[in-house]
Parts: C-alpha cells; sequence; structure tokens
C-alpha cells in the first residue's frame, strides 16, 4: 500500500526540518503546474514528521505557481510545542520564490471523552453504481490520472462544458480513490480536498477556471477507506471570488474532515 510520502515523492534532507519535491506531471494539474493539493499535502506530510503528531488543522496559501519541472525546498518551523499540541509552519520555495504557506496545529489525541458529528452524508449510491467522469484528452499527464473519480451527485464535465448552460444545484458529489490506495492521511485528504474548485461549475452551470487561493483542511478522525466521498458544497460566489467547502466521508458514513477554500474565479471558453 503506498503512502502519502511516496506517492507525493518526498525526501527528507538533513533533517525532518527540510524537506524537497520534484513537481513532476503526475501532481501537476493541466495547466503544467503543481496541483494545489499537492502542495499542501506535501507540507503535511513535513509538518506531521517534524512534530511528531497528526494534523488537527492547516491552512495553505498560495502564493506563486510551480511549473512542472521544477523543485520545491520545504523547510518546517515548529513555532510552539505544547503538552498535546504544536503549532508549525512550513514554507515552500521553488529558488527565490515563495510558492506556498501552511500554518498548522498537530496534536495528540485525548483530552475529552464526550464526541460527536452533527452533519450527515448526502444520500448517494455508493462506488461501484456511480458512473466513471470521464475527462478530455487535455486533462491527461496530471494529477487526474493518478486518482479515480465517480459522479455521485451532479453534472458531468461533458453537460456542463457543452450546454446548454442552465445554472444548477450548488452540491455535487464524487466518489475518489488512488488505484492501490493511500494508507489514509491529513495528505490524502488534502489532495482530494481540492476538487472543491472543481465544484464551481455546477450552480452556474458552466466551465470555469478556479484557481485556489488557500485550503484549510480540517481533520476529524481517520479510518482504512478505499473511497472518500467528497461532498462538495460552493457557498458563494461575488466580484469574480468564490467560496467552498467538502465534507471528505468514508465509505462506511464517517466524517474524514472538512476541506474549505476560496478561489478565484472565471469563465472558461467552451468546448468545441
Amino acid at each position: 500500500m503506498t503512502d502519502a510520502r511516496e506517492f507525493l515523492g518526498m525526501e527528507e534532507l538533513e533533517d525532518p526540518l527540510h524537506w524537497r519535491l520534484h513537481v513532476v506531471p503526475e501532481l501537476t494539474t493541466p495547466g503544467n503546474f503543481l496541483f494545489g493539493g499537492c502542495g499542501l499535502g506535501a507540507a503535511l506530510v513535513a509538518l506531521e514528521a517534524a512534530a511528531g503528531r497528526p494534523t488537527v488543522w492547516s491552512t495553505c496559501q498560495y502564493l506563486s505557481f510551480a511549473p512542472t519541472g521544477s523543485v520545491l525546498d520545504l523547510t518546517v518551523t515548529l513555532a510552539a510545542v505544547g503538552h498535546r499540541v504544536t503549532q508549525a509552519r512550513a514554507v515552500a520555495m521553488a529558488g527565490d520564490t515563495e510558492i506556498l504557506t501552511v500554518n498548522a496545529a498537530l496534536g495528540l489525541p485525548g483530552g475529552m471523552e464526550a464526541e460527536g458529528v452533527w452533519d450527515t452524508p448526502p444520500d448517494v449510491p455508493p462506488p461501484d453504481e456511480c458512473p466513471p467522469r470521464p475527462l478530455p484528452s487535455f486533462f491527461t499527464t496530471s494529477i487526474f490520472d493518478q486518482i479515480e473519480v465517480r459522479l455521485a451527485r451532479g453534472r458531468s464535465f461533458e453537460e456542463i462544458s457543452r450546454g446548454p448552460f442552465v445554472p444548477g444545484d450548488p452540491a455535487s458529489a464524487l466518489w475518489a480513490r488512488v488505484p492501490g490506495h493511500l494508507e489514509p492521511s491529513a495528505a490524502t485528504l488534502a489532495i482530494l480536498g481540492d476538487y472543491v474548485t472543481g465544484g464551481m461549475a455546477q450552480p452556474l452551470g458552466r466551465r470555469v477556471f478556479s484557481r485556489s487561493l488557500d485550503n484549510t483542511l480540517r481533520v476529524v478522525r481517520l479510518e482504512p477507506t478505499e473511497w472518500v466521498l467528497c461532498d462538495i458544497r460552493i457557498q458563494a460566489l461575488a466580484h469574480g471570488y468564490g467560496q467552498g467547502t467538502a465534507f471528505l466521508w468514508s465509505e462506511s458514513g464517517n466524517l474524514l474532515a472538512t476541506a474549505s477554500q476560496s478561489m478565484s474565479v472565471r469563465f472558461a471558453p467552451p468546448l468545441p
């Protein structure tokens, strides 16, 4: 079974505070730059290794693009180490350019016996009853080749791309997995949570370009699951900026994490 460190190709350098990531095509968008979820995932691998504690919360600010073929050097700072919680940050540089900054809280479990989850998953068919979500040829040689996706709720890429362009439901859902799947971790959930941006096309009824400005992951609990249900809910779009949240559910219906994003949005030209 592949873990996130192996999937991303993370290299620890002289100590757990310094890491390197090669931006290979399999980790990029069709636009030939690092997929945002992979950037956050890489930072979480480094942060968890340096802190020796699992992620509770993290937020990533995307500052610049890391093109295919570039190399990211990540430096971790353990800003405050407490009895249960470590507050830390990771900065990823490509040469002299800062690509992203991640702030995170990493904490040991325990402290309370009471617990609960008060959200519920959407009523959608299981993965084997949902159709695959085919993507056009220009999506090949990218992160989307590495993740198998099935459409559980919402309109297909073809429906959104070719019209008729009718506004729709702001809620959509995808089942997603990495074949030969990854050991569940905050880093893998960060990658899958980055599908929020693709949900913006659903309420608009048109294909859009959505650039992530941030990616915030809040981890509830990790459990083994082959498929993760990305329950995407778009909240708003105004002045070219949108907000959305993905609730990430296991196959057994347990909430693993939530991932929320702000994004810069513009319409994409219709496909022929």
